[in-house]
């Protein structure tokens, strides 16, 4: 089978890295894929998510027999239709269903009338209301764009002046731009530690994935501005076997009945972000695909083949799966590393020297996210986020060692990192 990944970020490089190990995959191609996809065999195709003609097309023309969808913007925009309607076997939601991530205040909502639990909220179309708002609470909020915005438009507010000043960045300012800030969710800020859940669904069957921990927050010590996540490590030890069985049973399958009441059933990879507070488990938000990057580590540990799991999710065969997964019993740690500026404006074309090293360490693997290859054939940087190290070990004290050891060995200008990824974890 010839499969076509879309997307070229650190999910789209670990999930072309892991196709291609199936005995099943032919031909591997990324739309648009970057230096890593193409470095590991894939042929990078220069088309666009949201020419969905062309990929079309282009798909009739390989004979494409399972399209992956990575990112949530071809998603949203309903690329999975458009290509289900040309006849062509997807891996990925709708985008009545995409809504769950696409739309923070469909989310809500949704979580409301599901009973899954969440913070209480508030939703606004208009700043002034807003801010009065938020000027009266007694409390911590934290302010949410309604729309797509990469990751970064969340504001998580310590007082009243920061969350006026983030109605008017997302409302007033349209940072995120006009679409995204049109509406926002106003909600009580949760404390507590996140954790990341994510569960291959299809038809009736939902088969929850290991947890993983997250670090979003630019800096050590989770301070600085939220990225897209800036490192995360697999399994997370506060996600118990009894913390996924109740939430496979407070929050997996109620929303899923929900959506498929609602007439747009969910088929694809849904990722729970979990706040687990003093008084339970909380979902902060849901994502409609696989996390970047979350989906690194775990495809490092899974012992299965991936393109069987992702085509049977498609055609609705994922009951036949149930109790067959294997994974790695070791965890998996991934530190990404960023360009200087990162999440704000940085520079792309650095050079980027040692991936070959580092690559060759053993139970190190280097999945590029904002990568391409110059005219030269050189790898150099194209995004915020450049590369996820990754890397298995005995005990998540060694994994955090080894993919930290494998970091040491590549350079470019303006390099940063956090030190402290899996840390909360080892301290425990």
């Amino acid at each position: 089978m010839n499969v076509l990944v879309i997307g070229k970020g650190g999910r789209e490089h670990a999930l072309v890295w892991k196709l291609k190990q199936s005995p099943r995959a032919e031909r591997i191609f990324c739309a648009p894929g970057n230096a890593g996809t193409a470095l590991d065999g894939a042929t990078n195709v220069a088309i666009d998510h949201s020419e969905n003609d062309r990929l079309a097309r282009y798909c009739a023309k390989e004979k494409i027999g399972l399209v992956v969808i990575g990112p949530e913007d071809p998603l949203a925009a309903g690329l999975a239709d458009y290509l289900r309607g040309k006849g062509f076997k997807v891996f990925g939601p709708s985008k009545d269903a995409a809504r769950i991530e696409a739309s923070k205040v469909f989310s809500k909502q949704l979580m409301r009338h599901a009973d899954v639990p969440t913070a209480d909220f508030q939703v606004f179309d208009h700043p002034d209301p807003a801010r009065t708002y938020v000027m009266s609470r007694d409390y911590p909020v934290v302010v949410k764009a309604d729309g797509l915005a990469a990751g970064k438009g969340v504001i998580v507010c310590k007082d009243n002046a920061e969350a006026r000043r983030a109605v008017d960045r997302i409302m007033a300012r349209e940072e995120f731009g006009a679409k995204a800030g049109r509406h926002i969710v106003v909600e009580k800020k949760m404390e507590g530690e996140e954790i990341s859940v994510l569960a291959l669904i299809s038809g009736r069957t939902i088969l929850t994935l290991p947890p993983c921990q997250d670090h979003k927050a630019v800096f050590d010590g989770d301070q600085g501005p939220n990225t897209g996540g800036m490192g995360t490590y697999c399994p997370a030890p506060i996600g118990t076997t009894e913390l996924i069985a109740e939430l496979e049973e407070t929050v997996f399958v109620p929303i899923v009945h929900a959506m498929k009441r609602g007439r747009y059933p969910f088929q694809g990879v849904l990722f729970a972000g979990i706040m687990l507070t003093n008084q339970g488990a909380r979902v902060l938000e849901f994502n409609a695909r696989f996390g970047d990057p979350e989906t690194q580590p775990l495809l490092m540990r899974l012992k299965f083949d991936l393109l069987d799991l992702l085509e049977a999710v498609a055609d609705e065969r994922l009951d036949q799966f149930e109790n067959r997964i294997e994974w790695d019993p070791r965890p998996a740690v991934c530190v990404v590393l960023a360009s200087a500026g990162y999440p704000g404006k940085f520079d792309t074309g650095k050079i980027i020297s040692g991936i070959a090293d580092a690559d060759g360490l053993p139970d190190v693997k280097v999945f590029h996210a904002g990568t391409k290859l110059d005219a030269a054939g050189r790898v150099v940087t194209d995004g915020g986020r450049v590369l996820g190290v990754t890397a298995l070990g005995d005990d998540l004290a060694a994994a955090k060692a080894r993919a930290y050891e494998a970091v040491q060995r590549i350079t470019f200008a303006g390099m940063h990192f956090r030190t402290d990824i899996a840390d909360r974890a080892l301290r425990v």
